[in-house]
């Protein structure tokens, strides 16, 4: 079989056969926020900060090790998201364990560096060259 037949169909639908080997950067807003908001901010949010933890705010999230930006390893949130004893996060009664690919996205974003990105709406506008 010709070698352009086996690529046709990986140029007819935009996809590369390397793409898929090579992962994505994460976005905060896109891929983080969600699992922060959903499975963390209720204890360790803006209203409750139990363990005096708040993952809302990088630098207080940085403070206290939770997040070791570069360093996933050494981040206690991936340590807690992992345990199979009664030190994981989010416990048992407050929620379910992360999925094995939500964990992946956090060890990824924390190993790119942990960026917490201002909201849009925070930011202030820009106004545009016009041309």
């Amino acid at each position: 079989m010709p070698a352009y037949r086996i690529c046709v169909p990986f140029l007819l639908f935009g996809l590369s056969p390397l793409s898929a080997a090579e992962p994505s950067q994460v976005d905060f807003a896109r891929d983080i926020r969600p699992i922060l908001s959903n499975s963390c901010f209720k204890c360790h949010g803006p209203a409750t900060q139990k363990a005096k933890l708040r993952l809302d705010d990088r630098a207080a999230a940085i403070k206290k090790e939770a997040i070791v930006p570069g360093k996933p390893d050494a981040s206690s949130i991936l340590e807690r998201m992992v345990a199979n004893d009664d030190t994981r996060m989010p416990p048992p009664d407050v929620g379910d364990a992360l999925k094995p690919e939500q964990i992946a996205k956090v060890r990824q974003w924390i190993a790119e560096g942990a960026d917490y990105p201002t909201h849009w709406a925070f930011v202030p506008p820009k106004k545009s060259e016009i041309r």
